[in-house]
């Protein structure tokens, strides 16, 4: 008795038919779960007093190559000072449905910058203080 031929896949793509994939194919098995490394987000600083700057992430097993490998994905160009990284699963953020704790009242004009007129009197205190001192000068002759 022979073996049952299997069929495979015929497309008008030679490169999938080259391949010979069977028609019907063996049942898929996830992978078991926790076998994957954990994620780190990373944080670089530039120099110091500078604030941390979020710059990505990193894949590894534990912190110590965490730290490994975002030094050397992120910090290989230009200054570093500090490198921080922190588990994905540690980091508590209030969720995008929960975005109305942050509305306050509407009326608060007197924090935008357009309500201080700073800058206009700087420049006219400049003006005046430029304007006495030219004025303050001997003309040479």
């Amino acid at each position: 008795m022979e073996a049952p031929v299997q069929a495979t896949i015929r497309s008008l793509d030679p490169r999938v038919t080259r391949l010979s994939i069977p028609q019907e194919l063996p049942e898929f098995t996830p992978k078991p779960p926790l076998d994957e490394w954990q994620t780190y987000e990373v944080f670089h600083q530039a120099r110091p007093g500078e604030q941390p700057v979020h710059v990505g992430t990193v894949h590894a097993p534990d912190p110590e190559m965490a730290l490994v490998f975002a030094k050397e994905q992120y910090a290989r160009r230009g200054t570093t000072y500090s490198l921080w990284v922190v588990r994905t699963a540690d980091i508590y953020a209030f969720r995008s449905e929960d975005a109305d704790i942050f509305a306050t009242v509407p009326e608060k004009t007197y924090r935008e910058p357009h309500d201080y007129k700073v800058a206009q009197k700087l420049l006219r205190l400049k003006r005046k203080s430029h304007g006495s001192s030219a004025a303050d000068a001997p003309a040479s002759s």
